[in-house]
């Protein structure tokens, strides 16, 4: 999962993109970057690490021009290091830079093809840098000076053509503008807003509308599945249907987990929709346990904290803040190695034994994943002096990988994956587990837009929407994110010094 950024200003864009990318630093705290282009020229920092350490002020001096895109990243396999920070760069045609969130689901026979046919070189292994490639492709085919808003278009239709997977894109061509588009399934968020100015009218891209609405930018609309919008280096807008047989089915997980609860995604309101989340789980306890004897509910912090507020409003119990985060410790959830993510749980969290001694304590997560932390967590309520422990996931079982540029675990490593709950109950230590059904998520986050009438829910019901994951793909993304091949790679970059905060010189 990864945060994107493009803006086409008539002032200097680069304190805009930064201030951007703070506000989606929770799509990616591996490594940032910006490009801006100014009087002929790319200029660009970027770097691992958080978006406030990768940029200081001699940085930001440099990244001049009215026109610019930025990228905060997830390491969608678990992989990391310098070279795979984004935006990436080629320089024919014209010179392109693109940042992208999500993954492709061809990209070995994008590999081949990029090489065989193509005849471009590929300098890393990241399937953005292959996405960049292929829209270069399809640009320099067309053999223009000077290409026009459709020959951009017809660019992003042959990528359509070619790409399979989720994905999500902005990219900026010198000279000449951004172009940003989405998979024709509209896995991945992207938004476009607006910002009038005394000498004109500012556009933005964005993966999210909080991104918008911090600088004051007001949404225009998300762009459409299989769509490209194009802004032009002087401030045209045009857009363009860019697939040939689109539907809207995102990624239900935004709503679940990744997406900021104050932005609003194809129409629907995180917030509103984690609220739904958690009243239908209230729903689901009473027609499980109408006589429960839950004394409080105590949220997770922080993804599940909304849900749990409506949960208890339902059930009519005491909603308490019983567990205190560490907010200077990096989330376990994108941490490289399983040994790494147990050591981090009790740094991470702290206990308010007041709020647990002598209760019958609901505890509400987000989701379960792994069931590693949620154990600990289990075990730290007892060790505070709770009664006995629930514990209730406002999202159904999570029993396969995700493939659309969600960094989750191989399948055999996912806690849910061929467990019953009660299974699953006894493997986290608790007393009762319950899970929210499929249909009820999908209604929650449905009725916030009618319209929306399908989602990408792969990770709950093994069902992927592009047509083209069977078993042996899903062997080939076991092999690279099953936590021994993950320990490997930490193993190497350790070794080589290509860690964040080993051998990291301030430059």
């Amino acid at each position: 999962m990864c945060g994107l950024i493009g803006i086409v200003g008539k002032s200097s864009v680069n304190q805009s993109i930064y201030d951007a990318l703070t506000v989606l630093q929770h799509r990616g705290q591996d490594a940032a970057g910006i490009m801006t282009f100014a009087a002929g020229n790319f200029h660009q920092r970027k770097s691992e690490g958080l978006v406030r350490d990768v940029f200081r002020l001699h940085h930001m001096q440099r990244l001049q021009g009215n026109i610019g895109i930025g990228h905060v990243r997830y390491p969608t396999a678990g992989s990391s290091g310098p070279a795979l920070a984004q935006p990436f760069y080629v320089n024919s045609p014209y010179g392109i830079g693109l940042a992208h969130n999500g993954n492709l689901t061809n990209s070995e026979e994008l590999t081949r093809e990029l090489f065989q046919t193509d005849l471009r070189h590929l300098n890393t292994d990241s399937d953005s840098e292959l996405l960049l490639n292929v829209f270069a492709h399809e640009l320099q085919k067309l053999g223009k000076l000077i290409p026009s808003a459709d020959d951009i278009f017809a660019s992003v239709h042959r990528v359509h053509q070619r790409v399979r997977g989720g994905y999500a894109a902005i990219a900026m061509i010198a000279n000449y503008g951004i172009v940003g588009f989405r998979d024709p399934h509209g896995i991945r968020p992207l938004v476009i807003g607006k910002r009038d100015v005394e000498i004109g009218t500012e556009y933005m891209l964005a993966s999210e509308s909080v991104a918008l609405d911090v600088l004051g930018f007001s949404l225009i609309r998300d762009v459409a599945a299989g769509e490209a919008v194009f802004v032009s280096s002087s401030g045209e807008i045009h857009f363009c249907q860019c697939a040939e047989n689109p539907r809207l089915t995102p990624c239900i997980f935004e709503h679940v987990y990744f997406a900021r609860p104050d932005s609003i995604i194809d129409g629907v309101s995180i917030y509103k929709s984690r609220l739904r989340q958690g009243e239908r789980l209230a729903r689901k306890v009473l027609a499980e346990r109408p006589d429960h004897d839950i004394d409080v509910i105590i949220p997770i912090p922080d993804t599940s904290r909304i849900a749990g507020q409506s949960m208890a409003h339902v059930l009519g119990i005491k909603f308490r803040e019983g567990l205190m985060k560490n907010r200077y410790i990096g989330r376990t959830f994108i941490m490289p190695g399983q040994s790494q993510r147990k050591k981090s749980v009790k740094q991470k969290l702290n206990t308010i034994p007041l709020e647990f001694k002598g209760k019958n304590v609901m505890l509400v997560d987000d989701s379960i994943v792994r069931g590693t932390t949620c154990r600990q967590i289990v075990e730290m309520a007892r060790e505070a002096g709770a009664n006995k422990v629930y514990f209730a996931s406002a999202a159904p079982p999570v029993r396969y990988p995700n493939v659309y540029g969600i960094d989750m675990p191989s399948a055999r490593e996912l806690v849910a994956h061929g467990r019953s709950v009660q299974e699953i109950c006894d493997l986290i230590g608790a007393d009762w587990l319950v899970y929210q059904d499929l249909d009820d998520l999908i209604a929650s986050s449905r009725d916030g837009n009618p319209e929306v009438d399908s989602y990408d829910c792969s990770v709950f019901n093994g069902e992927y929407i592009t047509g083209d994951v069977d078993q042996n793909y899903l062997d080939r993304i076991d092999a690279l994110r099953n936590d021994g091949a993950q320990s490997q790679r930490l193993a190497a970059a350790l070794e080589e010094g290509t860690v964040i905060g080993l051998h990291n010189e301030v430059l």
